[in-house]
């Protein structure tokens, strides 16, 4: 990270510099130390710059000027979410800044630093990547500018873009680089994206299709296969006979069923989709939505073709996505020798996203959920890349023998979610030809392996490691999988919970959850029957904490109210809930911007996706989620009132909120107060009581408001529950353990499932 560094080493030159907007944590879960341990083992010399100052050149020369290129990341988050809330409002902190020191990095860092490097070495080649330069590949819909933006390269100037998985990528292109090839003429590495000139194909032997031709009526087809399913077009075989008369017209042979499939992969290998350009989507909502569709088409790394998009008079161009890390090469990836701390320059200092996943391993990559408003597929894959046991189970040891402060306990073993570790299609041969969208919506696909045993020996090996006295799985839990396997959910409710299981119904709503692509409310109670029936078998008291969305694309008001009566019902008093933020690429902000669907087919006269996008509406939405804080008593009697259910006014149990505010009736007397905030069915130990745990429990009008992502995670409750050395009774709020107020936790680490 200094000259004073390359010095101790010996070094005259890095041969890339990395630089990246988080602080430098030497550990497999930050991008910038997985992607450096990768290329030292590969012999290369790294140098790393951390969030630099941006405002000069002056600080990516700080390393002299790397041999071969700079790599350029935001960081574990794109930067706009980083700094940003879900109401445009900017945060005070920031989780991966040591001490949580809020503006340490531009906004568009990836753009705004690939522009610096460029300027203090004007001939060393630019290569961008992590999940800000990942997601904005194409033209997207921007919700901080609320438009539509280019794709991050031409605004970069950046020579290359790796997306997703990047690791075999980045070591072919480093080695082609050391030995002498121009990054112009890497054209061929998938998972990258670059620019050319307009028209430009690979070769002679290339074709291209227009968009149209993806996207087909109706709905996709489970396991539509390009290879098999090709038809002959006389047409097309009449004029290309006609443009070859000098040739020697040759007997027909009967090709067997092996080489047509063979010649037809090879010609859709060879073929490019030709997306709507950049000047058609930015003014045309449909024509965004229907690109949008076309892009997730063309997903699976098994059958995806290129993808190309005009921007002016240039064209974008995407290679096909990066092919699945097997088994021994994720257990390359994170076998490699990580100090698995901050860096010594960073001292004493508090770094929360660290703090975080000090303790914790990450057994998988990939998630085939395809929620749409969640990026993990567009940037990871759909596809379960897992590592193995005696890998999972070197690194816990290695935490127990290595890392300063273990007392015994790993906070988390998953990934993007909790329980798809070695979980996959079980024919090969429909994985590689599969479009659906998802494995597990509308229904858990018949191909789709649930099996978790695998899991299940993982788990009891982990926990018998010795020095091991507790693995909590923090990770968000897939319950419509978990509820496959009972023993699975016996097995994680009996030794992996502690007090508190995360698991995100996200709606109540079958309008709602249709645009989530989630499964219906019924298998969260067949799962909440399992978890309570197996914690009082064993003897433990335990509390399903779950994560709603508000103002969510497809979600009504009267949506939002049905889900507030039944958090009511279901005596839920949530304190830390989240709004919808449009994020780069994911299907959910193509509905938010063009309020068409695209999970369907697009056309000017297809379904309108009703889209809370006011201020005010979305304000509305989300206090229906705090129905039980007074600050929200006000907006939600307007709205009650609006919709004409002035009946759920009142001070009676059977109403969802009183017909007064605090400040209205002078404030409540404490058992008052106490019934309307928590209600009858609380018990007694964790009722509110005047001048104890009103923060905490978000019940009472001193409570301070939250701003949506913030308030995501707020850990109050978890601070009460640590204080009291008991288990909260009510779930409240959002579980785990949050890297600080205002800031996600890292995309490839638990995502929303």
């Amino acid at each position: 990270m200094s000259r004073a560094e390359m010095d101790a080493l010996g070094w005259d030159q890095c041969d890339v510099i990395l630089v990246t907007g988080d602080a430098y944590i030497d550990h497999p879960s930050f991008g910038m130390a997985l992607v450096g341990r990768l290329l030292e083992a590969q012999g290369y010399r790294v140098g790393i710059i951390s969030q630099p100052d941006w405002l000069s050149a002056d600080a990516f020369r700080i390393l002299g000027k790397p041999r071969l290129y700079y790599g350029i990341t935001a960081g574990n988050m794109d930067s706009m979410v980083n700094q940003y809330t879900a109401d445009r409002k900017i945060r005070s902190d920031d989780a991966y800044t040591a001490n949580a020191e809020p503006n340490k990095r531009p906004d568009r860092a990836v753009t705004v630093y690939a522009q610096r490097a460029r300027e203090a070495y004007p001939d060393v080649p630019i290569v961008i990547g992590s999940i800000e330069a990942s997601l904005r590949r194409i033209a997207h819909y921007d919700y901080w500018s609320d438009k539509v933006r280019r794709s991050v390269l031409p605004d970069s100037k950046a020579d290359l873009l790796i997306f997703g998985n990047a690791e075999r990528a980045l070591v072919d292109l480093t080695h082609r680089l050391a030995a002498g090839e121009h990054i112009k003429d890497i054209r061929d590495l998938r998972g990258t994206a670059f620019m050319v000139p307009s028209g430009w194909l690979p070769g002679d032997d290339w074709g291209v299709h227009n968009s149209t031709r993806v996207d087909v009526p109706g709905k996709v087809d489970p396991h539509y296969s390009p290879y098999e399913m090709v038809q002959e077009d006389k047409t097309a075989c009449a004029t290309e006979n006609a443009s070859k008369s000098a040739e020697v017209i040759k007997p027909i042979r009967i090709m067997s069923r092996e080489e047509r499939l063979a010649m037809a992969k090879e010609k859709h290998d060879k073929t490019v989709v030709r997306l709507p350009a950049y000047d058609v989507v930015k003014d045309d909502p449909v024509m965004y939505a229907h690109a949008s569709r076309v892009f997730h088409l063309e997903s699976n790394p098994g059958n995806a073709r290129a993808m190309v998009q005009a921007h002016g008079e240039r064209d974008v161009w995407l290679n096909p996505p990066p092919l699945p890390l097997a088994m021994d090469e994720m257990d390359g990836v994170y076998d490699m020798n990580y100090a698995r701390a901050p860096h010594p320059s960073y001292g004493k200092a508090h770094i929360p996203a660290w703090e975080m996943i000090r303790f914790s391993v990450n057994i998988m990559r990939g998630c085939f959920g395809g929620c749409t408003f969640c990026s993990i597929t567009e940037h990871e894959g759909r596809i379960i890349q897992s590592r193995s046991e005696p890998s999972i189970l070197r690194e816990i040891e290695h935490i127990r023998d290595k890392t300063k402060g273990f007392t015994g306990t790993i906070s988390d073993m998953g990934g993007p979610t909790a329980n798809m570790y070695r979980l996959a299609c079980k024919e090969k041969e429909i994985e590689v030809s599969c479009r659906r969208l998802s494995c597990v919506y509308p229904s858990i696909c018949v191909n789709l392996g649930t099996d978790h045993s695998k899991l299940i020996s993982l788990y009891r090996k982990a926990r018998a490691i010795p020095g091991i006295k507790k693995v909590l799985i923090s990770s968000g839990l897939r319950y419509d999988l978990a509820v496959r396997s009972p023993e699975y959910v016996k097995e994680l409710v009996t030794h992996h919970v502690g007090g508190l299981l995360k698991i995100a119904p996200e709606h109540t709503e079958e309008g709602t959850l249709s645009k989530m692509m989630k499964p219906g409310i019924g298998a969260y109670d067949e799962f909440k029957e399992m978890f309570d029936r197996f914690s009082l078998e064993a003897g433990k008291k335990q509390y399903l904490i779950p994560y709603f969305i508000a103002a969510h694309p497809g979600t009504t008001d009267v949506d939002m109210l049905n889900l507030a009566l039944w958090l009511k019902k279901n005596n839920f008093k949530l304190d830390q809930v989240q709004t919808f933020m449009p994020t780069p690429m994911a299907m959910a902000t193509t509905m938010y911007h063009t309020r068409k669907n695209p999970l369907r087919k697009v056309t000017a006269d297809s379904e309108v996706v009703e889209t809370a996008r006011s201020g005010k509406i979305r304000r509305t939405h989300k206090a229906f989620l705090r129905y039980q804080d007074p600050a929200n008593w006000p907006i939600l009697r307007e709205a009650l009132v609006n919709m004409g259910r002035g009946d759920l006014i009142g001070n009676g149990d059977k109403h969802l909120i009183p017909a007064w505010t605090s400040s209205e009736s002078g404030g409540l007397a404490a058992g008052e107060r106490s019934r309307q905030t928590h209600g009858a069915g609380t018990p007694d130990k964790f009722k509110v009581t005047p001048g104890k745990n009103r923060i905490a429990l978000g019940g009472t009008a001193a409570a301070p408001k939250a701003t949506a992502v913030e308030s995501k995670v707020r850990p109050s409750i978890l601070s009460t529950i640590k204080t009291k050395a008991k288990p909260a009774a009510v779930p409240m709020g959002r579980g785990g353990k949050p890297p600080a107020k205002g800031a996600h936790a890292a995309p490839a680490r638990g995502g929303r499932k």
